[in-house]
């Protein structure tokens, strides 16, 4: 849309792009999902950064997309004008991108099938997100997410990471999903799936790294543009998961990390505490503990997923929380970051309890406090070149890889503990 058309749309009295998205502050008598285009539209404009030339050492902001209708069960049940609307709040917030995922079975239901409908879906929403100025991540072997397990029937879980067995139509799916996206400039890169190791877990480490290895390799001969990842849990990084944590370093351009303070046991170790260093640090400490095995203090780092839900803390401190761990993330020199997630979950679905409050906006479309807060940092640092002390000393990494010896890593690298 032309600035004048943005300009003759607006109200006299909206002075800013973003505002408390509850109500339009004028009494234009607009349906409020009107309101919300014409604030978004407002906040595109304002906002119109070319992310698309801002690459991993530039500061980006953006949400895991959660659908309000439907959850990712829209796929199957798709309106893009409910889609629209989501992505329209999600404007509003000044992210730049949003990860989303694609239900494997849904869009492979046979080796040798790739739903077309389905590509057309996905097709519409990389407009929609386009229009928005939204770039997006589209995450491929989603086989888990929310709690749930999503498993195409044909795959067999112990040969999902064998190429011999399995290659053939894994790499069809990523090659018709690449095709559909080929033509979208708004895209960002391929998610090789949302925590692998935890829908399809394995003891033989170097079968899972020559498996991520490949479809990486994959992921860029198709769409080199993009910048790809394997989105992983903590368990690879803190544990002893699926992936050594040296290949998923080495082989990625940025690290994509999930810090959850509940998952990760920082929590627990804090004493409920959300504001303690071993919560508030996290995604800090991960990124230290990840440049250790990258042998590089300066690889770029991506906060993939990051977020507090209502039942671990007082409503009243997440906002905080938001502010805290982002700044001293910023500060520790991480490059991206995507709050999980947008949008709290329609409650007439079930989900674990601690589902339903993750979000920055309400399912109606209700901007909360700390998706306020949330947009103040992107509006301070969306595009800014990430300031990364390149000279530091990074320990070497824990000698053995198991829950306590890595929490003895991170806790000395924050300095509670003498190392």
């Amino acid at each position: 849309m032309e600035k004048e058309q943005i300009e003759s749309d607006e109200p006299e009295n909206v002075t800013t792009p973003y505002q408390d998205a509850t109500v339009c502050n004028c009494a234009c008598g607009l349906p409020f999902h009107r309101q919300l285009r014409r604030l978004a539209l407002r906040a595109i404009f304002l906002n119109d950064l070319l992310m698309s030339e801002i690459g991993i050492h530039h500061h980006r902001f953006g949400v895991n997309y959660t659908p309000t209708r439907s959850w990712w069960y829209c796929w199957n049940d798709f309106d893009a004008d409910a889609i629209a609307a989501d992505l329209d709040a999600i404007a509003l917030l000044g992210a730049d991108h949003i990860r989303i995922m694609l239900i494997w079975p849904f869009f492979q239901p046979n080796p040798k099938v790739v739903s077309q409908a389905h590509l057309d879906r996905l097709n519409t929403l990389m407009t929609l997100a386009a229009e928005r100025k939204l770039d997006v991540c589209v995450t491929l072997f989603v086989g888990w997410l929310s709690g749930f397990e999503f498993k195409p029937p044909f795959q067999l879980d112990e040969s999902f990471y064998q190429l011999s067995e399995s290659r053939i139509p894994q790499e069809h799916y990523v090659r018709r999903v690449a095709e559909t996206l080929k033509p979208h400039d708004n895209f960002l890169g391929f998610d090789l799936g949302n925590e692998l190791n935890v829908c399809w877990f394995t003891p033989q480490h170097a079968i899972a790294n020559a498996w991520s290895s490949h479809m990486l390799s994959l992921a860029e001969a198709c769409l080199p543009d993009g910048i790809h990842v394997n989105g992983v849990d903590h368990n690879p990084w803190l544990a002893s998961a699926t992936f050594s944590p040296a290949s998923l370093a080495t082989t990625q351009k940025i690290i994509p990390l999930h810090c959850w303070t509940f998952f990760t046991g920082a929590l627990r170790r804090a004493g409920e505490d959300c504001f303690d260093p071993r919560c508030v640090r996290l995604p800090a400490a991960m990124a230290a503990l990840a440049r250790s095995y990258a042998d590089d203090a300066g690889k770029p780092i991506w906060l993939q997923e990051y977020g507090m839900s209502e039942d671990w803390t007082d409503p009243q401190n997440i906002p905080r929380f938001l502010h805290d761990t982002t700044q001293d993330a910023i500060q520790s020199g991480v490059s991206w970051f995507t709050w999980w997630c947008s949008h709290d979950l329609d409650p007439q679905y079930e989900f674990g309890h601690l589902e339903y409050s993750l979000g920055l906006i309400t399912h109606d479309q209700k901007i909360k406090p700390q998706g306020q807060v949330f947009k103040e940092l992107a509006d301070a640092y969306r595009g800014r070149e990430v300031t990364i002390n390149r000279n530091v000393d990074i320990p070497a990494p824990p000698p053995t890889r198991n829950e306590d010896s890595s929490w003895q890593w991170i806790e000395e690298w924050m300095g509670m503990v003498d190392g």
